[in-house]
């Protein structure tokens, strides 16, 4: 996994086989990125890496992280309960996500075209981050599992990015940690989530 933002629009994320190669999505993409990179760099925000990917931060905020994959790429809000979205243009990133926290995109030409909408959405963004508002917490209806709980106690990073997870995402794990009959089982796939989970992705997506 990169540490260094360079590598991301070199090279890939480093979470794949395909990392360095010319089947990388990251290169499929690799204008329409390099565009929303220029966009957030434009809007004040400072640029990290977090899960392997450009994350963009205010305030000691993590704003909005940008991802690529085969099919599209995107650009995530944290926090997008408090989006009031005028555009229309956020969607879900999947069928257990709670809001809608990302702009997908499908063209890297459609970056351009939609340059003063995101620039908004960062501005609107940036000033929740300035004045401290946060979303409202929702209670977890669904219980956590002891393995995972476990398991978070013992790695910090693990605990950070669930936390750092859409409530939509959370539950997509829970349910599904929940739906294992036995110990055994949900340490098994706790395993096989952990990656999944540090790369901001829901139990089910891609």
């Amino acid at each position: 996994m990169i540490t260094d933002i360079a590598d991301y629009f070199a090279k890939g994320c480093g979470r794949c086989e395909r990392f360095e190669t010319p089947d990388c999505s990251t290169q499929r993409w690799n204008a329409g990125l390099a565009r929303l990179r220029e966009i957030c760099l434009r809007s004040g925000l400072e640029e990290t890496v977090k899960w392997g990917h450009p994350c963009y931060r205010h305030a000691d905020r993590n704003l909005a992280i940008i991802g690529a994959f085969r099919g599209d790429f995107r650009l995530s809000f944290f926090n997008p309960s408090l989006m009031k979205d005028p555009e229309g243009v956020l969607e879900k990133q999947g069928p257990n996500t709670q809001h809608a926290d990302m702009i997908r995109f499908t063209d890297n030409d459609r970056v351009s075209e939609l340059e003063p909408i995101i620039a908004a959405y960062l501005h609107e963004a940036k000033g929740y981050a300035e004045d401290g508002i946060k979303p409202a917490v929702t209670p977890m209806a669904i219980e956590m599992p002891a393995e995972l709980a476990d398991a978070m106690a013992c790695d910090p990073e693990l605990a950070e990015a669930f936390r750092e997870l859409t409530p939509g995402r959370q539950r997509s794990y829970l349910i599904n940690l929940n739906g294992a009959k036995q110990s055994k089982t949900r340490v098994v796939r706790i395993g096989r989530f952990r990656d999944r989970i540090l790369a901001g992705k829901g139990a089910t997506e891609r």
